[in-house]
């Protein structure tokens, strides 16, 4: 009997499709614990959350399907609802686009080369490494309608005193400025992308007779559009899950009058405080759907406005 001839080519072949087989192997088994947490942690709870959105389910007693009823109470019956998406909006709307024009004013001030930068870069990240609860305590205090720093600043300079927190008027622009006492981490962001931009095009910029002005204008803002639109993005999502310094500030109420009841504080309120699961769900995958349509209409306009350099636009 003849012996099958194989040839080296084939015999390297074989030997490849092995230790392929083997590596994927391998390489399976040490990824199987993140896929299983994955599994566990994310993809179920996610598909879990879309079937409870459909019934009426508090823990207690299992799941009963009652179709589009959470949706449809929440927009027809429920007035906490529209009054935290109302809120959430509000914050949104102010605090985005406020929050950007604040960090790129202080990045462009601390990318000035003076000597001692790095101790002010640090005093105006530490800020955002603070923790949000031990922050949100530190502006309680400093915003106390009676005693607050605020207000005795306020009272040296002959003004009127402010409820801030206390007052419905003033509970939202009091969140936002404590937002805005943690923008470090965007600052940062800006800080990067300032000093990415190439030298020749503001070299180039003052052949051209530009002022310091038109330079910001024309070289420095369109530059730093990357940066931007990442900011507005994350910003953006930030704003309508806000939720640790409301809590705090009103004791989980959403007081005074609901003006600090924001979306992510109703929809831990239905879950956690009532045990209507059913109806957090429901609120969790309006959310999603507002923030995605939100961030789509962002991405659609980017092509725009935001240059990225070497690109054909």
């Amino acid at each position: 009997m003849r012996r099958a001839f194989r040839s080296p080519r084939g015999f390297m072949r074989g030997r490849m499709t092995t230790q392929t087989r083997h590596n994927t192997l391998y390489g399976l088994i040490f990824v199987s614990p993140w896929l299983l947490g994955l599994l566990v942690f994310v993809i179920y709870p996610i598909l879990a959350s879309v079937f409870f959105s459909f019934t009426d389910y508090s823990i207690i007693k299992p799941p009963a399907w009652i179709g589009l009823e959470n949706y449809r109470y929440l927009f027809v019956e429920d007035k906490l609802f529209l009054v935290s998406l109302s809120n959430t909006l509000y914050y949104a709307a102010i605090f985005v686009p406020l929050g950007t024009v604040v960090c790129v004013g202080l990045a462009l001030i601390l990318n000035m080369k003076v000597k001692g930068m790095a101790f002010y870069r640090m005093v105006f990240y530490l800020p955002s490494i603070v923790p949000a609860i031990a922050g949100s305590m530190l502006w309680l205090w400093l915003l106390n309608p009676q005693y607050g720093l605020a207000n005795e600043l306020l009272r040296l300079l002959h003004l009127p005193r402010l409820g801030w927190l206390s007052d419905p008027r003033w509970a939202k622009p009091s969140l936002i400025l404590m937002s805005l006492w943690g923008v470090g981490g965007g600052i940062v962001i800006f800080l990067a992308g300032l000093q990415d931009i190439p030298e020749h095009l503001y070299e180039a910029a003052e052949l051209d007779g530009a002022s310091s002005f038109r330079k910001l204008i024309h070289v420095t803002l369109p530059m730093l559009t990357p940066s931007i639109f990442f900011s507005l993005v994350m910003d953006l999502i930030g704003a309508f899950q806000y939720f640790t310094a409301a809590y705090v500030v009103s004791g989980g109420s959403g007081g005074p009058m609901d003006s600090t009841l924001f979306y992510a504080l109703l929809l831990y309120r239905n879950a956690f405080s009532y045990f209507k699961m059913g109806r957090a769900s429901a609120m969790a995958w309006i959310l999603f759907l507002i923030v995605f349509v939100l961030t789509y209409l962002l991405f659609r306009s980017s092509d725009r406005w935001v240059y990225y350099g070497g690109a054909e636009r």
